[in-house]
């Protein structure tokens, strides 16, 4: 009998972290592959990342499945560390990949002064709409309307636009998909991965366990249809009123531009105080 051909995306896994402990459906597992494969295409060497990641379901993608250095931290807090991990190893390419709770959420404050700081970090947000590890609480991305743990007869807010907010803030490249739409999805992580300067893509993903199961989406083939049905691209959506908009997934790329990057910039001004070279500077003794 032939030996079985090997997933290629499997020698970028942790081997002790398998089986996954992600449930049955989650989109956890597309996004870890999406991101593999953009390392893969990049050709970029897993020994030159520090992966970052904080609390929550999607922070295991991170720590423990991806292999390659990673700081697992305190809940929140991802990208004040990597933002430390990024001043000390500027040569490093430094991603944070964790959930919408855990960065959007309870880490809001550090991701729009990251983005408006411009540091070179990319952030992987994947969201899917609910605090999934602690049981099922409205999150600040959960749709209006619908129901979770702690809003059960419905949620009376209305979600973060985390892209637009990010875009606004100053991040060099934001980009949004869901993981129904993942060759969209590699391509814009590979972008990101080199843009100079803070970079977002933020991956609506399913929760079918949590989120779908309560919002009459069990399965997690429903979920991705409703992904599909109510995705409307960025550039259509510049014509459509607040109203048109509701309930739905404006997908695409929001920004890509040049802007002053925070850790160049940094090093240039230690260099002009001291008359030395900052850490990562080739032309450091």
């Amino acid at each position: 009998m032939a030996e079985k051909t090997k997933y290629k995306m499997a020698r970028y896994l942790r081997k002790e972290a398998l089986p996954t402990a992600l449930c049955p459906g989650c989109g956890g597992g597309t996004v870890l592959n999406a991101f593999a494969n953009a390392i893969d295409q990049l050709k970029l060497d897993p020994r030159d990342l520090v992966v970052v990641s904080g609390i929550g379901c999607s922070a295991w993608i991170a720590s423990p499945y991806f292999l390659a250095d990673t700081l697992h931290t305190t809940h929140g807090r991802a990208i004040a560390f990597a933002t430390g991990v990024k001043v000390g190893l500027p040569d490093k390419k430094v991603v944070v990949i964790s959930g919408d709770g855990d960065l959007a959420g309870i880490g809001g404050n550090h991701l729009i002064h990251a983005a408006r700081r411009n540091i070179d970090i990319t952030v992987i947000l994947v969201n899917n709409f609910i605090y999934g590890m602690t049981g099922g609480q409205v999150a600040p991305t959960t749709p209006f309307g619908a129901r979770t743990t702690t809003t059960p007869y419905r949620n009376i807010e209305h979600p973060l636009n985390i892209a637009e907010v990010i875009a606004e803030a100053g991040a060099s490249y934001v980009a949004r998909w869901t993981t129904a739409h993942v060759y969209q999805l590699i391509e814009s992580m590979k972008k990101a991965l080199q843009v100079k300067g803070f970079s977002l893509v933020e991956a609506i993903s399913q929760c079918p366990v949590q989120f779908g199961r309560r919002n009459k989406m069990k399965e997690p083939a429903e979920m991705l249809r409703w992904f599909l049905k109510n995705s409307i691209p960025i550039s259509k959506a510049k014509n459509m009123s607040r109203e048109e908009l509701e309930g739905k997934f404006v997908i695409g790329e929001f920004v890509n531009r040049q802007r002053p990057e925070f850790t160049e910039e940094l090093n240039k001004l230690i260099e002009e105080l001291t008359g030395q070279s900052g850490p990562g500077d080739e032309n450091a003794d």
